[in-house]
């Protein structure tokens, strides 16, 4: 069945399995989300909350963020999560925040970081810092990405959590910054960390599955450079990083979060030509290799993704041809040079 409204929509992204509960229920103390004001922050703490409650635990769960939007303040108190207006970048205002055990480490910049370099390094490498001295005693749960893998080759299936980082550009290597101040805090001071390397997260306002079928729509070629790609719904990959707090250490835990397949962006656009009865035009052919990972080890600690890319691909299509709501916000996913 399709998914006809946002209401629907929401409740799928933040509703959480049984072992998620389960993990919650075993979980002592609150959980602090550090930005929890971007694309899969209110989702999250969302479902924070609700297997918090489904597990019957008294629990604070408190979303961080500058909050420039007031409309989702409001929409995260009336789900029962606290919300604290915070510049993490003023020492003054992180130190002010409230102690939890409980930490998810979601800000960052990605997009413009060619445009403010400076701005990019301070959230991606300093920040990270100042939270590994603010939360010292803290269990960190912490947003990575693929990129900092740089271009596999497709013939390996996807780079492993043991493959040395070859970033491209100053978004994945401030990205790597970020993972290796989170390290050097939990080698020198024992912190408990998880590493969750993401790519790429889709849901149907948003991500890859989203510009490839907007493009189909409109009857634009698609470029087939980066001819490959990961992809997971944006519900299943928050409830597998929520469960990595089962599994931080000192030294950091480190897991790929994306789905199982490798996906052919020629078969996709394909496929939703089918579903939306449109003539597909590509521009380009294939290179060998990509930004890809390999997430055999997630799978294996957390099983496959609730909901399948064949399902995923369907419900964007039904989406897109009856216009629903969307952010209008490019993933570049096709971006080969590392700048965003």
């Amino acid at each position: 069945m399709p998914i006809t409204n946002i209401e629907e929509l929401e409740e799928l992204l933040s509703r959480p399995s049984e072992d998620l509960i389960k993990t919650m229920a075993a979980l002592e103390g609150d959980i602090i989300l550090l930005g929890v004001g971007g694309k899969m922050g209110p989702s999250l703490a969302r479902m924070a909350k609700r297997a918090t409650e489904a597990a019957g635990k008294e629990r604070r769960v408190i979303g961080v963020s500058r909050f420039t939007d007031d409309s989702l303040k409001a929409k995260l108190q009336s789900a029962g999560i606290e919300t604290i207006r915070c510049n993490l970048l003023d020492r003054r205002e992180l130190e002010a925040l409230p102690d939890a055990p409980n930490v998810i480490f979601m800000a960052g910049m990605k997009f413009g970081s060619a445009e403010n370099q400076s701005l990019t390094w301070a959230l991606n490498s300093y920040l990270p810092g100042e939270v590994c001295q603010k939360y010292n005693r803290s269990r960190i749960v912490i947003f990575s990405t693929g990129n900092i893998y740089g271009l596999t080759p497709l013939v390996y299936g996807g780079a492993v959590e043991r493959d040395v980082p070859n970033p491209i550009g100053e978004y994945a290597v401030s990205a790597l910054g970020r993972e290796r101040i989170f390290e050097h805090f939990s080698r020198t001071s024992g912190l408990l960390v998880a590493i969750n390397r993401l790519n790429y997260a889709a849901e149907l306002r948003y991500g890859v599955l989203v510009d490839i079928a907007e493009k189909v729509i409109k009857g634009e070629a698609i470029d087939l450079f980066m001819g490959n790609v990961n992809v997971i719904f944006q519900g299943d990959a928050s409830d597998m990083i929520l469960r990595t707090f089962n599994y931080v250490s000192s030294p950091p835990f480190i897991i790929n979060i994306t789905g199982p397949e490798v996906l052919s962006i020629r078969r996709v656009a394909e496929q939703f030509g089918q579903l939306m009865n449109k003539e597909v035009a590509f521009t380009g052919i294939e290179a060998p290799d990509g930004i890809l990972s390999n997430s055999q080890l997630s799978h294996s600690l957390f099983g496959y993704p609730r909901v399948s890319i064949h399902q995923l691909i369907s419900w964007t299509a039904d989406w897109i041809m009856q216009d629903g709501a969307r952010w209008r916000k490019p993933t570049h996913f096709e971006t080969r040079h590392g700048q965003y």
